[in-house]
């Protein structure tokens, strides 16, 4: 090993987006844990407060700031780091790493890249390089040409022959790439795409051949091992990313994976990669015939999932790598027999399962392809495919049974066939239901034979348990049905008894689940690793169950809209809280993308289902102490009371409190009870009555279901019309329990407290404010810690309440509560008796840990008052919301009481403005040089953003405006030039200002009139979202925006880490 850096920079991923989330988290944790065990000092640029690798045990110094090339420039110029890991922040830390290499900072800083060099991460980005390095020793690549050009883009691919597959050089899970079939197609795909890139690929498209991937290390020596292959079940023509995929590969024949694997080693020691890397192929199914996609020169998303399918520390081994080690001296410290050398072998499949958040959004297309859209993960463990298939479909928490069982109708089935959806599936089950042949499924589907005989399996069983409706279920059918991955309420639901009838027979007849120890050696030496899962397809437990002391954390599942990485890391530092507390600790979660999945987290991970069922079978295996439900989000806090009911010993509030804050009619009878102010509410007994109150109170109105997680199917119901849709939603999200009808009070602010109590004392607290008035979800909005513009009075009565809440429902542990307020007058909206998703944000803005704090008490531990002093700060920290609309086509970018935000950012700042735009150019906002459209809605709208007008003009803006806002600017002494409206189809119109490059800033705030305007309005907030320009569609927002740039410049935005502010 040469000489080791004194200190390293490493370069987070920013917010989660689509295309990028929780594995860069995984792997920038498990990166500095490498570089400290190594005594180096480690500087952490990541504007992601919610990560784990943000916290203050691990990196020496964290900078809550945009990854853009100044800004870590800046950095490097301030911290004087001798080293540079690129490869471990995802796309977004290659880029800027690329940019700094290329501009001449890192050498002027005498900074030297680690790992695989800048010059092999240009061979595979640069899609023309990377076509000419692999041609060089004669393996196959498709036909293609790079382009720089709509022109030349239609060129090549009339050359190439349509259908083309477009690819978007320097992009994230596959932005902007897309298959065409004609020339329409292709100019309208090229144009948007030549508004963020520079370079598309243009080649032929390969549909219908299978697709694979394989995960490959490699050391400054030559060493190189795979560490996994990964097949997907979906062909060829959907991104990996959208697809399933399941690890070993399975319909491979032997000969078929050894050429691909020999193919992954010559490719990396050709390209001279260092660490760890990603090739993908397509494979023809009628022969050998193959073509190298590409090549992930860092950590990606499949090299989370492999890592967590192999339990090989890929990230781990790639920072020791890129520091010079060589593969035969670096120990796996999972299986701790092996060198890092040894290549996993696995007697069980996996099975990564995308979660899809799609019918959150208005107008976008369900259909599935070459873009991600997906917005989480999971992955089963199991010994057959079925039992994985079913296992994961369950995991997904999407209200799904499993493969069967679930009230899914197809109108067009051969359409969903051919053209995926994300319920493609379940539509494969119904066409083998229907009759159809697998031969003909196949084709249109171009899902190989082996799966799809192994689904026919699935739907058999459920077709001969049907036959048992009211009897007794022989003993082998019960087994075998275990054993495909069917649940006791599928069993239950086919055979007409209750899950607890089933569970309670399967057990009288001896049908248990055994836990086994993930053994990535195969059994050939013995395995010491804590992945767990549970299966029917063994016959003994591969642990004895003795440990005594021991608590259970609930993990919160697949990332989605409304839970994401900030719910794992109050898991983790739960977890860790336990372990400092001489606890042994058990963590369940189902996320490969996480960090409470790692190794070295928990004594032991359950990588399983967060079921009632599952969750009660790991509790009579293990027994312990009792479980945390409120660090994970919804799904822990939705189990509580059925595992209290079970026997289950739940740790902190109690569960019947749970549901007293979690059932809408309940809480709002105890806020009555307690005389605290709430807005009018009934609950929602019939269509008539709903009608009568909404007429009574006047609109607008807000319903509201109980139990569900980011304000899944809550909406502001304007008119009548819109009440009785939204009714509908409504009850059929949740139909269990109550909905709730209440008056919407406008033009009110929102504020929040994440509060710790102790037996129904209120320990320590934080309230934030947000930028938006009501009705923007909190997870949307803009947070701000300590609030700037709320009175005193105000921010005194939220905690009187909050400490009546909590002595009422007897809280101890975590909590959250939303006010909104308006001239003082302080109502209640909501209560969850868990940590919620700010709970990262406040507790690094103060630096004291809630979840530790709220971990200790809930174990019954002493824990000191903390002094007020703490809590008076003299900077500000800015919360601010990641929208991944360019990835969801046709979705309206408008924001609304359900969330639709994808992740977060919050920076630091001597005052609000400084931290407020830090925040922004963190998640991709590009700040306005010269030219505004502005179309300011309603007339009072645009009385109230007048002043904001008037100083963007004294600033020297350039103004664009639709003609109701020009007319009303021409009238207050403002110029500005009038474009059309989209649907005029007259020039100069909105839709091409926009498209062709001469607007830096769209102002859209919706009005709620006539179809036709909000057509229009939609049209133009569609389409700055496809061409990349920055979209403010609240009126809040846009007044601080105008104010944050009228009062900071760009210069003045300081790059100080988090323990100078702190």
């Amino acid at each position: 090993m040469k000489k080791k850096p004194r200190k390293v920079l490493l370069i987070g991923s920013g917010a989660i987006q689509i295309g990028q989330a929780g594995e860069f988290d995984y792997s920038g944790s498990q990166a500095i844990k490498a570089l400290k065990e190594e005594g180096i000092r480690t500087v952490l640029v990541n504007p992601n407060i919610a990560t784990i690798q943000t916290s203050d045990y691990l990196a020496d110094k964290v900078y809550f700031l945009p990854i853009e090339e100044s800004f870590v420039a800046k950095v490097i110029e301030k911290e004087n780091p001798d080293g540079v890991l690129l490869g471990f922040g995802g796309q977004t830390a290659l880029n800027v790493g690329v940019a700094l290499a290329t501009s001449g900072v890192f050498k002027k800083s005498k900074v030297k890249v680690l790992g695989t060099p800048v010059e092999t991460i240009l061979n595979t980005e640069d899609r023309d390089l990377f076509v000419k390095r692999i041609t060089e020793i004669g393996l196959k690549v498709p036909v293609s040409q790079a382009v720089t050009s709509v022109k030349q883009a239609e060129k090549v691919a009339r050359q190439i022959g349509y259908p083309v597959m477009c690819r978007i050089a320097y992009a994230l899970g596959g932005l902007g790439s897309g298959v065409v079939h004609n020339r329409r197609q292709l100019v309208e795909l090229t144009k948007k795409a030549f508004s963020f890139t520079k370079q598309i690929l243009i080649e032929k498209y390969f549909g219908g051949w299978k697709e694979l991937e394989y995960e490959v290390v490699r050391d400054q020596y030559d060493n190189c091992i795979v560490v996994c292959s990964m097949e997907n079940v979906d062909p060829m023509g959907i991104h990996t990313g959208e697809s399933i995929v399941v690890a070993p590969v399975q319909t491979l024949t032997a000969s078929e994976n050894f050429k691909l694997r020999a193919l992954s080693i010559k490719v990396i020691r050709h390209l001279g990669i260092i660490g760890e890397c990603n090739i993908q192929f397509a494979l023809d199914p009628r022969s050998e015939d193959y073509r190298i996609i590409e090549v992930n020169a860092r950590l990606s998303r499949s090299s989370a999932l492999a890592s967590k399918a192999t339990g090989y520390p890929l990230a781990f081994v790639a920072t020791k790598l890129a520091l010079g080690r060589s593969l035969t001296e670096v120990q796996n410290i999972i299986t701790k027999q092996t060198s890092a050398c040894f290549e996993p072998a696995l007697d069980y499949i996996t099975l990564k399962y995308p979660r899809w958040d799609l019918q959150k959004f208005k107008n976008v297309s369900f259909d599935i392809g070459s873009e991600m859209k997906s917005v989480g993960e999971v992955m089963a463990i199991g010994r057959s495919f079925e039992e994985v298939l079913q296992k994961a479909i369950r995991m997904l928490d999407v209200g799904l049974n499993g493969l069967v069982c679930n009230n899914l109708t197809f109108n067009n089935l051969t359409r969903e066939l051919k053209q995926p959806t994300d319920k493609r599936m379940f539509a494969i089950a119904e066409a083998i239901k229907r009759g159809h042949s697998i031969k003909r499924i196949s084709k249109f589907s171009g899902v190989d034979p082996w799966y799809l005989h192994k689904i026919k399996n699935i739907v058999e069983i459920e077709k001969t348990l049907k036959r048992y409706k009211g009897k007794a279920i022989p003993r082998t059918l019960l087994r075998k049905a275990k054993q495909k991955g069917f649940s006791d309420r599928q069993i239950g639901q086919l055979t007409k008894k209750s899950e607890p009838a089933v569970r309670q027979r399967r057990q009288r007849l001896g049908i248990l689940p055994f836990v086994k120890r993930i053994d990535t050696l195969a059994a050939e030496y013995p395995a010491q690793t804590n992945y767990l899962y549970l299966t029917y397809n063994a016959s003994e437990d591969d642990l004895d169950f003795k440990e005594k002391k021991q608590v259970a954390v609930l993990g919160g599942g697949a990332y989605r809209i409304g839970s994401s990485v900030e719910f794992d890391w109050c898991c983790v530092n739960s977890v860790i809280t336990l372990k400092a507390l001489k606890y042994g600790t058990i963590m369940i979660n189902c996320n490969p993308e996480t960090v409470s999945t790692d190794y070295d987290i928990c004594d032991k991970m359950y990588f399983d289902e967060l079921t009632f069922e599952r969750v009660l079978d790991i509790y009579e295996k293990e027994k312990p102490i009792g479980f945390i439900v409120s660090t994970g989000g919804q799904i822990p806090n939705n189990l509580a009371l059925p595992l209290h009911r079970a026997g289950v010993r739940i740790l902190g509030t109690s569960p019947l409190n749970i549901d007293r804050a979690e059932d809408r009619h309940k809480f709002s009878q105890l806020l009555d009870s307690l005389n605290v102010d709430q807005p009018i509410w009934k609950e929602l007994s019939s269509l008539h009555a709903a009608e009568e109150f909404a007429d009574k109170v006047g609109y607008p109105v807000l319903v509201r279901p109980s139990y569900v997680l980011s304000g899944a199917a809550m909406s502001i119901a304007l008119t009548k019309e819109e009440l009785l849709k939204y009714l509908h939603k409504a009850s059929e999200i949740n139909r269990e329990h109550p909905v709730v009808i209440s008056k919407f009070i406008t033009d009110a602010k929102e504020i929040e407290i994440d509060a710790v109590a102790n037996k129904g004392k209120l320990h320590c607290y934080a309230i934030s404010e947000h930028v938006e008035n009501a009705g923007v979800h909190s997870g949307d909005a803009t947070m701000v810690l300590p609030p700037q513009r709320t009175y005193l009075e105000t921010m005194r009565r939220i905690k009187t309440i909050a400490k009546q809440t909590a002595r009422a429902l007897d809280i101890t542990g975590p909590f959250n509560i939303q006010f909104i307020a308006k001239d003082n007058d302080v109502k209640v909206i909501e209560c969850n008796l868990r940590a919620s998703r700010s709970f990262p944000f406040v507790s690094k803005v103060f630096n004291i840990n809630f979840v530790d704090l709220a971990t200790r008490i809930m174990m019954g531990k002493n824990v000191p008052q903390i002094d007020r002093s703490s809590f008076d700060l003299d900077y500000v920290g800015v919360k601010a919301p990641q929208f991944s609309f360019i990835r969801l086509k046709g979705s309206d970018p408008v924001l609304g009481v359900e969330m639709a935000s994808t992740g977060e950012v919050a920076c630091l700042g001597d005052d609000f403005n400084e931290a407020f735009l830090k925040s922004l150019i963190s998640v991709g906002f590009t700040l306005p040089s010269k030219t505004i459209l502005l179309s300011t809605g309603p007339i009072d709208s645009k009385a109230e953003f007048l002043e904001s007008t008037k100083i963007l003009a004294r600033m020297g803006f350039v103004f664009y405006a639709t003609r109701g806002t020009a007319d009303f600017m021409r009238n207050n002494g403002i110029k500005s030039t009038v474009l059309h409206w989209p649907l005029e189809r007259k020039e100069p119109n909105t839709l091409s200002y926009i498209a062709d490059g001469k607007i830096d800033l769209v102002v859209n705030i919706p009005k709620n009139v006539e179809k036709k305007e909000l057509d229009n309005d939609y049209l133009i907030r569609r389409k700055a979202v496809d061409f990349g320009v920055p979209l403010i569609t609240n009126l809040q927002l846009a007044k601080r925006l105008v104010e944050a740039l009228q009062n900071t410049q760009l210069e003045d935005l300081r790059i100080k880490s988090w323990d100078e502010y702190t």
